[in-house]
């Protein structure tokens, strides 16, 4: 049967699997850590809680993740990710990250999914919160109006890039390789050697070709 490349897992996970897989990508929630989550499931799933949710804890932690980790992050693979399943609310906060990280210019296409207005954060109260302390500087000028005394800010509230490389075998590749799916199917292969490049693929949301032979250069460096 011929491969199929999968974009994105098939549902989203349940309330309790979610946090467990943030908390595996370094963000710090009182929970058990999943082992490897995939990084941008997790960041797209997290913001439709943010989001879609209202769950402001989650956005202030998720916000201040972006701000650390946005360089590991798989930039092609998120926007696809928001592109096909983010809501207008998702697409709204993904456009104004990418537009606070202007300088990272991976996340150009993230901020032009957005188009419309801009959307503010909460429900009722935005104006006469930004008029009494003004924006969140973070999103000026950006898809999202945030008051600045909605979000906590916080650096304790996620991992650096060095703990989070020690607990997290695709991050530490990326941090090696860059933000790839080779990175990704590399900490698959060593996590698994055994599993075949199909199954590697679709774990790390790869390509076959990309599996293959990252499969091969893992084991000839195993040999000898």
């Amino acid at each position: 049967m011929a491969f199929s490349r999968a974009l994105a897992p098939a549902a989203a996970p349940a309330p309790d699997a979610l946090t467990a897989a943030m908390v595996g990508i370094g963000m710090s929630f009182a929970a058990p850590a999943a082992r490897g989550p995939n990084i941008e499931d997790t960041l797209l799933f997290a913001s439709a809680a943010a989001m879609d949710q209202h769950d402001l804890r989650v956005l202030a932690v998720l916000v201040t993740w972006f701000g650390v980790h946005h360089p590991f992050v798989n930039a092609d693979r998120l926007t696809k990710l928001v592109a096909a399943r983010g809501s207008p609310r998702v697409q709204a906060l993904w456009s104004a990250l990418s537009t606070w990280q202007h300088g990272d210019r991976r996340f150009a296409r993230v901020a032009a999914l957005y188009r419309s207005p801009r959307l503010d954060l909460l429900p009722t109260g935005t104006e006469f919160q930004i008029r009494r302390h003004g924006e969140d500087p973070r999103f000026v000028a950006s898809a999202l109006r945030v008051p600045a005394n909605v979000l906590r800010d916080r650096a304790a509230d996620v991992l650096t890039p060095a703990q989070l490389a020690r607990r997290h075998g695709a991050y530490r590749w990326r941090v090696i390789m860059g933000p790839t799916y080779r990175a990704d199917v590399w900490a698959a292969v060593e996590a698994d050697p055994a599993l075949p490049a199909a199954a590697l693929a679709r774990r790390a949301y790869a390509s076959f070709a990309t599996a293959w032979q990252t499969k091969r250069d893992h084991a000839l460096l195993s040999t000898g």
